[in-house]
């Protein structure tokens, strides 16, 4: 063989194994897609309805809030989530608006309740700054028929975070108008709780609260930082989900999703009802699709 004859075959050889490897290549680059695809499409771990800031009232309308419309709106996120069945429901504070006395307040909280219980048996209340501006939130709670303000549970592998921030700058509990809406905080003794529950869990994590933690305006808890801190030491915290300024809102802090719903109570009719499904999913994906005026979010963990 000459020396022209063996460089054509080395050529040949080469082209040969290139293609190959660009096929093998191109297999792999095709089965990755698939399988990316396979987990995005795969059915998710959990789907979890959220609702917040329904303001139920029997009282004529103001400004931009229609209280009596609240408990058709209901009745239509009620449709939703049987229709989609989240593993559970989170309410996310103000469930009630103010009245003035404790028996009015109590009969406008148990008739939304009586609408809200019945969509779901696993069920959760974050109290908001209107639960409790005329009743106590041991009146709250016990009409509701929940045991604590703030506490921690955990659905499919997924680690979830009830927050009470309807404390004033001293420590003390709201209730019976003994606060300004503005003085929102978070005691120690919980930041110190929260602290000690996310070092506990092996799982990722989700926070539901009230008032906000990624602002420090009018809408924000005063200590938000402090327990942004705690949030981002644990490494193991998704997303904040978080009501109170009644309108569409996002921000990405310290790698966490804070993510504001759009209230229920806003405007008149069934266009601006507000609502949410949230999807996670097993490789952290965490899909929101927004009902009415609510938006539509997806995070890749």
């Amino acid at each position: 063989m000459t020396q022209r004859e063996t460089m054509n075959l080395g050529r040949r050889v080469f082209l040969k194994q290139g293609t190959l490897l660009l096929t093998a290549g191109a297999a792999h680059l095709c089965m990755e897609s698939a399988q990316f695809a396979q987990a995005k499409d795969a059915a998710p771990l959990l789907r979890v309805g959220m609702i917040t800031d329904l303001h139920y009232a029997d009282k004529p309308p103001a400004g931009t809030r229609h209280y009596r419309e609240t408990l058709a709106k209901l009745a239509e996120a009620a449709q939703t989530f049987e229709r989609e069945k989240p593993r559970f429901i989170v309410e996310l504070g103000d469930l009630i608006d103010a009245a003035d006395s404790v028996k009015t307040e109590m009969s406008y909280l148990t008739r939304i309740n009586k609408e809200f219980a019945a969509i779901h048996k696993d069920r959760h209340y974050v109290l908001g700054n209107h639960c409790v501006d005329t009743l106590t939130k041991q009146e709250f709670l016990e009409a509701v028929e929940q045991k604590a303000s703030h506490y921690s549970f955990d659905r499919e592998g997924v680690h979830f975070v009830i927050l009470d921030a309807c404390f004033n700058s001293e420590g003390k509990d709201y209730g019976r108008r003994n606060f300004k809406w503005t003085d929102t905080n978070i005691p120690v003794s919980q930041v110190e709780w929260l602290e000690a529950d996310l070092r506990k869990t092996e799982h990722k994590v989700i926070i539901f609260a009230h008032q906000r933690l990624d602002v420090a305006n009018n809408h924000g808890v005063k200590n938000g930082a402090a327990v942004r801190k705690v949030l981002e030491a644990s490494g193991k915290v998704l997303a904040v989900f978080q009501g109170h300024s009644h309108k569409n809102d996002y921000n990405d802090l310290g790698g966490i999703h804070y993510c504001t719903l759009a209230a229920m109570i806003e405007g008149s009719g069934e266009e601006n009802n507000s609502y949410t499904l949230m999807a996670i999913h097993p490789t952290g994906t965490i899909e929101l699709t927004g009902h009415r005026q609510q938006k539509n979010y997806e995070w890749e963990r």
